[in-house]
């Protein structure tokens, strides 16, 4: 498998293990919870779009280094200078995350973050899909499904 493949496929693999974050306001339809969420990336992203720099890191010196032999012969190898990396960072990301926010806040949202469901809550729930957000309990945990879908269960 090309790396790239594997990459992707190990993230999406990691993707299905991780807890869940969202807005969260109880009784909404997830169709419109998700609208909304589109509508307010959008203003975000226009509020404050990407806007990225290109940077390098400092350079590095390594010092000299005095390399012998077993017969006491020793050469001296001069230090010199390594080019920090570079990287490319986007100055306005956190402020596109706080616009982000703000506009979910103003639709009556909440970000929530819900831990998956262990084995045997997920042996015991019927297989479904939430289409209404439900009231959160301290137990709620969700169970992502194969197709990208998610059923939160409230225990």
């Amino acid at each position: 498998m090309r790396p790239a493949a594997l990459l992707l496929v190990s993230a999406l693999a990691l993707a299905g293990c991780a807890p869940m974050s969202l807005y969260y306001r109880p009784g909404v339809p997830v169709a419109r919870m998700q609208a909304d969420t589109t509508r307010c990336e959008v203003r975000a992203l226009r509020e404050a779009p990407v806007a990225s720099q290109i940077r390098q890191s400092p350079p590095t010196f390594v010092p000299a280094r005095r390399i012998c032999n077993a017969q006491g012969d020793c050469i001296v190898r001069p230090g010199y200078w390594v080019d920090g990396p570079i990287y490319t960072v986007d100055v306005n990301a956190g402020l596109r995350a706080r616009v982000m926010q703000l506009c979910m806040s103003e639709k009556g949202y909440d970000p929530v973050t819900l831990p998956l469901c262990p084995a045997e809550v997920r042996r015991a729930t019927p297989p479904g899909v939430t289409r209404v957000l439900p009231r959160l309990t301290e137990t709620a945990c969700v169970i992502r499904n194969d197709d990208g879908s998610w059923q939160i269960v409230t225990r």
